[in-house]
C-alpha cells in the first residue's frame, strides 16, 4: 500500500501532459499513488477519464468546470458533466468554485456554474473538489445552500488564514494543503492555520506542476512541481503540527481514501 495519495495533479493541459509515464513512475518510486487528476473544464475532464483508463488503479480524476472556465457553462453542461461523472474513474465533481483574483470568467457566471456543480454533487452523492480565491464571502454563502446534502466537500489548495479556516471547519470541509505552506514569503498565514486543522480533515496535494515548495533543499533543477515531492510537503506540515511524520502521513492517506471512497488497497 502506498504511503501517500496526491489529491490534485494537473496532468492534462499542463507541462506534465507529455511526461505522464515519467510522472507516474517517479511518484510510485516515492510511495505516492494513486494520483487524482484534475478536470478543469468538460473537454479536459473527458481527456482525464481517457487517461485514467490507461492507468487503472494509478490514476483517478475529477470532472467539472473551474471558475476560470465558468463562462463555458451552457444549458447542456449539467447533463454533460453528469454523464462524465458516471465513469468509474471519476471520484469527485470539480474542480469548481469561485476565483475573484483573476476573474477570467464574469463573477455571475462563476456563481452560476459553482451552484450547478454543487447541485450535481448532491444529485449524484459524489464528493466535490472546490477552489476559492479572493471570494470567501460569496463562496461560503453558495456552499451553505448545499452543504447539508453533500456527502463530502473539499476546499483544495487552501491558502487562507485561521479566520477563514474556522469558517470552513464549521461547514465540516476537508482542507487540501499544498507546498504554498513552504513559502516563507506568502505562506505564513497558512503555516499558522494548518496547526488548527483537525487530524481527520486534512489532505495533502502538490497541485503539480504548480506550487513547487520553495524550501526544498537541494532545490530541484526544474521549476515544475511533481507528485513525487508530496512526502516533502507531508514532512514539512507534520513538523509544523508537531506530529510524527510517518503517523501523520498514514492519517492523511486514510483521510484521502475516505474522502474519495477509495478502497484500502488503492
Amino acid at each position: 500500500m502506498s504511503s501517500y495519495i496526491d489529491i490534485a495533479v494537473n496532468l492534462i493541459g499542463s507541462a506534465l501532459e507529455d511526461k505522464v509515464d515519467d510522472v507516474i513512475n517517479g511518484a510510485q518510486q516515492h510511495g505516492v499513488m494513486p494520483l487524482i487528476v484534475i478536470g478543469s473544464h468538460l473537454t479536459e475532464s473527458q481527456q482525464a477519464i481517457e487517461l485514467c483508463q490507461q492507468y487503472p488503479g494509478k490514476l483517478y480524476c475529477t470532472a467539472g468546470v473551474h471558475p476560470h472556465h465558468a463562462s463555458t457553462w451552457q444549458a447542456d453542461s449539467y447533463e454533460r458533466n453528469k454523464a462524465l461523472c458516471q465513469h468509474n474513474q471519476v471520484v469527485a465533481v470539480g474542480e469548481c468554485g469561485l476565483d475573484y483574483n483573476r476573474d477570467f470568467s464574469p463573477r455571475a457566471d462563476q456563481r452560476k456554474a459553482f451552484a450547478a456543480q454543487l447541485a450535481l454533487a448532491v444529485e449524484l452523492q459524489l464528493p466535490v473538489l472546490m477552489h476559492q480565491r479572493d471570494a470567501h464571502g460569496d463562496f461560503l454563502a453558495i456552499l451553505q445552500e448545499y452543504r447539508a446534502e453533500l456527502p463530502n466537500a473539499l476546499l483544495h489548495c487552501f491558502t487562507g488564514d485561521t479566520h477563514e479556516l474556522h469558517d470552513y471547519l464549521a461547514q465540516d470541509l476537508y482542507l487540501g494543503i499544498t507546498g504554498w505552506v513552504c513559502d516563507e514569503r506568502r505562506g505564513q498565514a497558512l503555516a499558522e492555520a494548518v496547526v488548527h486543522i483537525p487530524d481527520n480533515r486534512i489532505l495533502l496535494e502538490t497541485d503539480s506542476p504548480y506550487l513547487l515548495p520553495r524550501s526544498m533543499r537541494p532545490k530541484p533543477k526544474s521549476s515544475k512541481n511533481l507528485p513525487q515531492y508530496l512526502p516533502y510537503i507531508a514532512e514539512y506540515v507534520a513538523t509544523l503540527r508537531g506530529q510524527d511524520s510517518k503517523l501523520f502521513a498514514q492519517t492523511v492517506a486514510t483521510n484521502s481514501r475516505r474522502f474519495f471512497n477509495l478502497k484500502a488497497g488503492e
